[in-house]
């Protein structure tokens, strides 16, 4: 072992540390060496100039085909002034004989064929010519051999070279064959030849690649004109001892022969002549199928890729781009209709980039004269640099980026989706990006896109509002689609139709105030003065401003906002300002400075989008001094959501009134309720606390409010809450299975207040977090709360009842929506909502429109045996909607039909608009929302509007969506615009709509059946009374009514029917009215089965029947939405009016400012220390 130790030498000083310090390593000699790229050598240096350099070698290319070029303008030059008859040889002074004798056609002068008249000119110019060409071509052969000469001896276009340019070499040694004949004009084939190496040349030294297409068309294009060119010399020089043909003559007999015509008038009458005739159609017949044959494969092959788009368009027109991984036709035209529905990007092209083939329908779409100028299909990828340079991304206006949420793995379409968003930021990172993800935990992967929707997160809240907030999913659908201005039910008989389809066509628009017509005159008022009056002035409603400061939005910042010039107004109209003509009255015009103004805007726009402002009419507006005790907001109404009806003055008659919008609030109204320290639960009392189940293993079930301890996923945006003191265990969050905490199983056993809410939903996904949320807000008061009960499919993860365990009165079950114990064991007797979400899997389907097949049934079902249930749907397919709460007979549908057809002719963006189940916030799709992605291109506040009325964003300062409903003491106030003053003027909310239920006739149909009952005697059932009297009564109601009475005297009257149908039987009315009896007591029939099975399997499973409601449901009602309807429009009972209510934070924070030094302070606004904010 020493030995070897001895044996080892030391490091050399370079590789020592210390050395390397010292710098003793530089003392080293060291020999420079160079390296070349290229060999030093003279042939390795021509080779680089004449092969290897891109523009050297495009310049010589560029040379050889100019002299190829040449070469065949001597040759023709040379045979026009080429005369037979002065030759040389022969009797060439006799005239020519016109003899087609065999003889003549067999016997000729070769003398004609060999020898030509050339002038020395033109000779010495053709071997000047032939000696450039012949040099390049030995040094280009020279240069490319690799070892076998026979290789580049043998190549055609050496050969042809040799053909054309030695024998004019001969002719310079031996001077009597300079009349020789020489092929000169097969150098069109070499001219051919270097025009193809020009092009390949020319595109690499330009560093782009060259399309396949063009090479192939250039090829073909070469090779017709180089067969013509052999064909016309080759005969004209051969006719030259027989018919003497000029070139023209040549050139006609050509075309006429290789079109297939042949008029005979020109033929060739030697045979060497024929004899090249017949070659060159053999040559034809197999060199031009070949090439038609690749031509037309890149063809199919380019119609599939969609070749490219260049970058001279995408420098002079703007284009967006389209990068999807699926491409269907629904996602298609909704793309197009909601982008080309605005007037200002009518000139933009949209280039579509996907990875997949086109498909067949969509190829017939864009084959449409509309679309093929618009659209153009790029098949590649997003991930590539050349497909994106084939989509000129980096000079794209904005790039929309497009989950597939019909994939099997929707996680694996969101990291698709991330890798597309990240490829484009990196290969353009100035192009603006519109991100669509599916999953909400993998929305923090593509915050640096411009916009981003998040499908899940908007769909669930929209689900959540509409729990409490009906139709809150079609408020919001109708808000974000843009309007055509042609909305139906312009001519419909209906009126519901006519309103709904004319209040369908508001929209979101800004202005900046000091510019706007509408809301310049309200600077320096407050936000409450501003929006009453704009919307009794010109029929708009302003519901958000955004400081010039500040980026954010905020919706009804109260009245303690002041306006200013540099404001942004935010407001709901038909049409945006810049696009209405304002026409005033002449009373409007002379109006001085004293006293309201007593018109109101009633003016038409004239629209370029046929869009046209409603008549707001007059508004007849009560306004009495603000001093009046009846007007004071504390008499306006103190309960809860219900404007209360003043206490009229006995000592005089007066009309109620509604006092005005005061354009400077001295003191901050308060809402209706408290919203921090929910005085109506000590107004409860302790009987009120002790009916409050016990949350979860809470000591006291004390709430608090505050933001939520866990949140499933990353990016959630921080909300104010009702939060429990302390997190529920996860045994208690289980409804259906008791615990040692909480022994109940059973909904009723809880004893809730309220009713539930149930979601069935395949799994707890992150997603859920957001249904939960807003329907726990802070601004919720606790005895508006209803509890939530999840109905999933699989037991949720740890993590997510870890996020859901801090919230009041959420449990969950497992179970599946088509199975009925599972219903009951969920409470669903006790619900007032029933929430059914799609499920993932069954989204794909082998046959379109599929999808949706399994949901549809079960919530039929649902409806069948729970009628009295509020069900809302999601569906994957909007045009499924037609068979919700289906009916076979019903013949309202057929008519609605027609109105949708006509909406699809119209290009309408909602063809399903007119659908009941849709008007009514029964169903919902998420493919409504990709709308709002696509109009974020041109309105990019969109986004953080509808988060904001959603919930799920919530700025300091900004308010949010509630309703209240019209009762019988809110009558009085008579028309929306009296709403709107009573509202601003008490409690600051703005209302933005109404939601409207009406009764409704179905035409008459056979299944009507007119009857009269008769008194009888009581039957084996018990006596209840009759809730309403039925003279002429409809199947679809009457089959779904269970009035034992009425089912009695039906069965008595229908054997009366038969006993007499029996003696008359020649009578077919009576058989008719026989046949439709007892049509009606079958469904009656099966109205009582379903109820008997519902009762004996609540039995079965332990469950009290008593809460089974076996009311029908309201077939003969018809809901739908009015956004932003006229002041003059009246109000109706029961209508739900949406509201945005601004922020009790901020109105609180107000009131402290305000009232500071005040010793005046109202009881009713004090809050209450127990239930404390926890921030």
């Amino acid at each position: 072992m020493v030995e070897l130790e001895k044996e080892v030498l030391p490091l050399p000083p370079r590789y020592r540390f210390r050395d390397l310090l010292l710098g003793d390593w530089q003392a080293d000699d060291r020999v420079q060496v160079e390296f070349y790229v290229n060999e030093n050598t003279f042939k390795e240096r021509l080779k680089l100039f004449f092969i290897k350099n891109q523009r050297s070698s495009l310049r010589v290319r560029l040379f050889n085909f100019s002299l190829k070029l040449l070469s065949c303008l001597l040759y023709i030059v040379r045979v026009l002034l080429d005369d037979p008859r002065e030759g040389r040889g022969g009797c060439w002074g006799c005239p020519k004989q016109q003899n087609n004798s065999t003889y003549q056609h067999s016997q000729f002068d070769w003398v004609h064929i060999i020898w030509v008249n050339r002038p020395l000119p033109l000779w010495a110019l053709q071997v000047l010519v032939a000696l450039i060409s012949l040099s390049e071509t030995m040094l280009l052969v020279y240069l490319s051999y690799k070892g076998n000469v026979w290789e580049q001896v043998l190549r055609v276009p050496f050969i042809l070279e040799m053909i054309s340019a030695v024998p004019f070499m001969i002719t310079v040694v031996l001077p009597s064959l300079r009349n020789l004949f020489i092929p000169v004009f097969l150098n069109c084939w070499l001219a051919k030849h270097a025009l193809e190496n020009m092009i390949n040349d020319l595109h690499r030294a330009i560093q782009r690649t060259h399309s396949a297409m063009f090479n192939q068309v250039l090829i073909l294009i070469c090779t017709l004109v180089c067969l013509m060119f052999t064909c016309i010399c080759g005969i004209q020089h051969l006719e030259r001892a027989g018919n003497n043909l000029t070139l023209f003559d040549s050139l006609y007999f050509c075309i006429v022969t290789f079109s297939t015509v042949g008029f005979g008038d020109v033929t060739p009458k030697i045979w060497p002549s024929q004899l090249l005739v017949v070659i060159m159609i053999c040559v034809a017949l197999i060199v031009l199928p070949i090439q038609f044959e690749q031509l037309a494969y890149l063809w199919m092959e380019r119609q599939k890729s969609g070749g490219n788009y260049s970058r001279y368009r995408a420098q002079t027109e703007k284009h967006v781009v389209l990068c999807v991984s699926c491409l269907k036709i629904d996602l298609l035209m909704d793309f197009l209709n909601e982008f080309y529905a605005h007037p200002r990007l009518q000139d933009y092209y949209v280039v579509i980039l996907c990875p997949t083939e086109i498909d067949a329908q969509v190829r017939r779409v864009l084959q449409i004269p509309l679309w093929s100028q618009r659209v153009i299909y790029l098949q590649g990828s997003a991930l590539k640099d050349l497909d994106l340079m084939r989509a000129k991304m980096d000079d794209a206006e904005a790039c929309f980026v497009l989950s597939n949420r019909f994939e099997v793995d929707r996680i694996a379409a969101d990291h698709q989706t991330i890798l597309r968003a990240w490829a484009v930021k990196d290969f353009a990172p100035n192009c603006p990006l519109y991100v669509q993800i599916l999953k909400p935990e993998n929305k923090f992967h593509v915050k640096f896109a411009d916009h981003v929707v998040c499908e899940e997160e908007f769909k669930y809240a929209m689900l959540a509002l509409n729990c409490v907030c009906p139709a809150t999913s079609t408020l919001i659908t109708l808000l974000i689609h843009t309007s055509r201005g042609q909305e139906g039910g312009a001519g419909s008989a209906e009126r519901w139709q006519r309103s709904y389809g004319r209040c369908s066509a508001n929209e979101i628009y800004h202005i900046q105030l000091d510019e706007s017509k509408f809301f310049g005159e309200y600077q320096g008022k407050s936000f409450t003065y501003a929006s009453f009056h704009a919307h009794k002035k010109y029929g708009v409603c302003l519901i958000g401003v955004r400081r010039v400061d500040n980026a954010n939005i905020l919706l009804n910042p109260g009245p303690c906002h002041i306006m200013s010039g540099s404001d942004t107004c935010f407001y709901i109209n038909i049409s945006k300002e810049e696009n209405s003509a304002f026409i005033f009255n002449q009373q409007e015009a002379l109006r001085g400075s004293h006293g309201p103004p007593q018109t109101i805007y009633h003016g038409l726009t004239r629209l370029p989008v046929h869009s046209i402002i409603a008549s707001m009419g007059t508004v007849a507006m009560d306004l009495h001094d603000s001093g009046s005790s009846e007007g004071s907001p504390e008499s306006a109404g103190e309960g809860g959501n219900t404007l209360a009806l003043p206490v009229p003055d006995p000592a005089r008659e007066r009309r109620h009134s509604i006092a005005p919008v005061l354009e400077l609030m001295d003191s901050v109204p308060s809402p209706s309720f408290d919203l921090l320290s929910d005085q109506s639960e000590d107004e409860a009392g302790p009987e009120g606390r002790e009916a409050e189940p016990d949350c979860g293993g809470a000591s006291d079930g004390r709430w608090v409010k505050g933001y939520p301890m866990n949140s499933p996923y990353i990016g959630s945006s921080p909300t104010l809450c009702h939060l429990l003191q302390d997190k529920v265990p996860f045994c208690c969050l289980r409804l259906d299975k008791g615990c040692h905490h909480i022994p109940y199983e059973d909904a009723r056993a809880y004893g809730f207040r309220n009713k539930l809410i149930i979601v069935s939903a395949e799994s707890a996904g992150n997603g859920l977090y957001n249904f939960i949320v807003p329907l726990r807000a802070y601004y919720r008061p606790k005895k508006e709360l209803n509890p939530i009960v999840l109905l999933l499919e699989s037991s949720p993860e740890a993590h997510f009842l870890e996020a859901i365990c801090w919230f009041p009165m959420v449990y969950y079950t497992v179970g599946s929506i088509d199975n009925l114990d599972s219903l009951l064991h969920c409470g669903v007797t006790f619900a007032a909502t029933m929430v059914v979400v799609d499920k993932e899997s069954s989204m794909i389907a082998e046959e379109d429109y599929m999808a949706d097949a399994k949901t549809i049934v079960n919530v039929q079902t649902l409806f069948r045996l729970f009628p009295s249930l509020s069900i809302i749907t999601e569906l994957t397919h909007p045009a499924n909607m037609r068979f919700m709460q289906f009916k076979a007979k019903d013949h309202y549908s057929p008519a609605l039909s027609k109105l949708e057809k006509k909406e699809r002719e119209k290009g309408s963006n909602l063809v399903f608009m007119f659908r009941l189940p849709f008007a009514a916030g029964k169903v919902f799709s998420v493919s409504m929302l990709d709308t709002l992605l696509y109009q974020s291109f041109v309105k990019d506040y969109m986004i953080s509007i509808t988060r904001l009325l959603l919930g799920l964003d919530s700025m300091p300062g900004s308010g949010f969506l509630c309703a209240m409903k019209i009762s019988e003491d809110d009558l009085w106030i008579r028309t929306y615009g009296r709403l709107y003053q009573k509202l601003c003027s008490s409690t600051a909310d703005i209302p933005i709509g109404i939601y409207r239920t009406e009764s409704h006739t179905l035409p008459v149909s056979e299944s009507q059946v007119s009857i009269s009952v008769e008194d009888c005697e009581d039957t084996r059932e018990s006596r209840e009374p009759i809730m309403c009297r039925v003279n002429h009564r409809n199947s679809t109601s009457s089959d779904q009514s269970d009035q034992p009475l009425l089912r009695r005297k039906s069965m008595q009257w229908a054997r009366r029917l038969s006993r007499k149908g029996g003696r008359h039987s020649n009578k077919t009315s009576a058989a008719e009215r026989i046949t439709q009896q007892r049509m009606s007591l079958f469904r009656r029939s099966e109205r009582q089965e379903l109820n008997s099975l519902v009762k004996n399997r609540m039995k079965h499973l332990g469950l009290s029947p008593s809460g089974y409601n076996e009311m029908t449901d309201h077939g003969n009602t018809l809901s739908y939405i009015l956004i932003n309807p006229s002041p003059d429009t009246q109000l109706e009972l029961h209508d739900v009016v949406y509201l945005i209510r601004p922020d009790p934070l901020s109105l609180v924070s107000s009131q402290a400012g305000s009232r500071t030094g005040s010793s005046r302070r109202s009881d009713g606004y004090r809050f209450n220390t127990r239930d404390s904010t926890h921030l």
